[in-house]
């Protein structure tokens, strides 16, 4: 059976042989499952050939602002009619996959499974999809959690993806630029409207992490993208620091039905 996987990095802490070995006795206790489904594949870190086949991947043809992808390539780069109506105060967006079916399954598993081994292959995906964002001079930046629900879920999913991310491109990451001075609702089952309200004021940039942010080109990195309240937030936050622009990366998005 062939399994599809992400390539991980090296190690050269032990000698090959010792990892090896290692490697199957952790694999006799636990063997590698499919990170979507859970059913067995040969390699860790591996998508079934099922989950494989149904995985929405994004490619191009893309909008070039929003990145949702389009049925038919109209020839060279283009903005959609929904980016043109409603402009993002974001510059770019774009995601590995639709928020559905594995795409779906891998978010929920990082995010409420405490799968955190999945982050390092899901950032290592953004950044090959996100890689027109990630130039020299950027600064990758993570969606904060507020202290509460970082303390009950124990880890920041955004942060974590953020870390694999900037380990993959070689671009710093700054898990303290921004902050959630303010609790809010799960914006799960909110309206744009609103989440949009629900955020007000929410996000800030930290004082002392003001000086990084001027002038400097942000990478704003999540796990889903949904209607972009967040994003844009964050955004707002970011540009009243001075920012020079601002991108948003994630792992899944979105995308309704023209």
């Amino acid at each position: 059976m062939r399994t599809w996987f992400f390539s991980t990095p090296p190690a050269f802490t032990l000698p090959l042989a010792a990892r090896q070995a290692g490697r199957g006795i952790v694999d006799w206790f636990y063997p590698p499952s499919c990170m979507a489904c859970g059913s067995a594949v040969a390699d860790p870190h591996a998508l079934c050939p099922a989950c494989w086949r149904t995985l929405p991947l994004i490619e191009r043809p893309l909008c070039e602002r929003l990145g949702t992808p389009f049925a038919v390539d109209l020839g060279g780069p283009t903005v959609s009619p929904a980016a043109i109506a409603d402009p993002p105060v974001f510059g770019r967006a774009r995601a590995v996959a639709r928020y559905e079916g594995p795409g779906r399954e891998l978010v929920h598993r990082l995010k409420y499974g405490d799968r955190l081994d999945l982050a390092g292959p899901m950032g290592r995906w953004m950044a090959r999809a996100g890689a027109d964002l990630l130039g020299e001079d950027v600064l990758i930046v993570p969606v904060p959690l507020h202290r509460w629900r970082l303390w009950r879920r124990r880890h920041n999913q955004a942060a974590l993806l953020a870390r694999a991310v900037a380990d993959c491109s070689g671009r710093p990451w700054d898990p303290m630029v921004l902050r959630r001075v303010r609790r809010t609702r799960p914006q799960v089952g909110l309206s744009r409207p609103e989440r949009a309200e629900n955020l007000q004021g929410a996000l800030r940039v930290d004082p002392g992490r003001a000086a990084v942010v001027a002038g400097r080109p942000i990478v704003l990195v999540d796990d889903v993208l949904t209607t972009g309240s967040t994003a844009e937030a964050a955004t707002r936050a970011l540009l009243r620091a001075g920012a020079a622009s601002v991108d948003v990366l994630t792992f899944a998005r979105v995308c309704l039905a023209p």
